[in-house]
């Protein structure tokens, strides 16, 4: 049962973690604006828009990444039955990896790429040591 609890909470913390993401995304679109034209779930439009996006779409999408992973990890460790580090990190690696190849899609400034592909697992950690100490202090 521990491990059907343990998948269960990475499953939510990358449904939860890709909510928070989509959100910011479409809140700092709407704030700062996107390239006309640009659909963000369509790669070719990404692509064909990207020498158009600005710093402050750079430091929105950096932001939704960072925050989804946060939260993401946060929810696995509230819901892993133990080890709650391992459970975050396996979040953390799932956001790093749709990290990397989103940074593969374009060629962003290198300041976006490297903050971007070096926060995920530091972040991850970050939100899985709160949510477990969270929990802790509950129990």
């Amino acid at each position: 049962m521990k491990i059907i609890k343990g998948i269960l909470a990475v499953i939510a913390g990358i449904i939860v973690g890709s909510i928070i993401n989509a959100a910011v995304i479409f809140l700092c679109n709407a704030i700062f604006g996107a390239p006309e034209g640009m659909v963000l779930w369509d790669e070719e439009s990404v692509k064909a828009h990207a020498d158009k996006l600005t710093t402050a779409n750079f430091i929105g999408t950096l932001l939704a990444h960072q925050l989804g992973t946060l939260v993401g990890a946060f929810t696995a460790a509230r819901i892993a039955p133990f080890r709650k580090l391992v459970f975050c990190l396996v979040v953390g690696v799932w956001f790093l990896a749709g990290g990397i190849y989103a940074v593969s899609l374009i060629m962003p400034p290198v300041w976006f790429a490297v903050a971007d592909i070096v926060f995920y697992i530091p972040i991850a950690i970050i939100g899985g040591k709160f949510g477990g100490a969270l929990q802790q202090k509950k129990n």
